[in-house]
């Protein structure tokens, strides 16, 4: 229960914005990418935070190798 807890403290929502979307619509390392993927791995980049200081989790491999690829830590 404790490590569910500090896993919920460390996610947050992200209204999609325009920016967002403009995003979406660029290509990304991998392809091909599914919509909702791509809005996942846009608004990662949106966040403006060092690829370092944001972990990507999922199981999905083509998320997964965006993720990487992008810079970012994958769990």
């Amino acid at each position: 229960m404790i490590t569910l807890q500090r896993f919920i403290r460390r996610c947050h929502i992200v209204a999609i914005t325009e920016a967002i979307l403009a995003c979406v619509g660029r290509p990304f390392p991998m392809e091909p990418v599914r919509t909702v993927d791509a809005i996942h791995l846009a608004t990662a980049q949106a966040l403006d935070d060092p690829p370092a200081l944001v972990t990507i989790v999922t199981r999905d491999v083509r998320v997964r190798d965006n993720a990487k690829a992008l810079g970012y830590p994958v769990e």
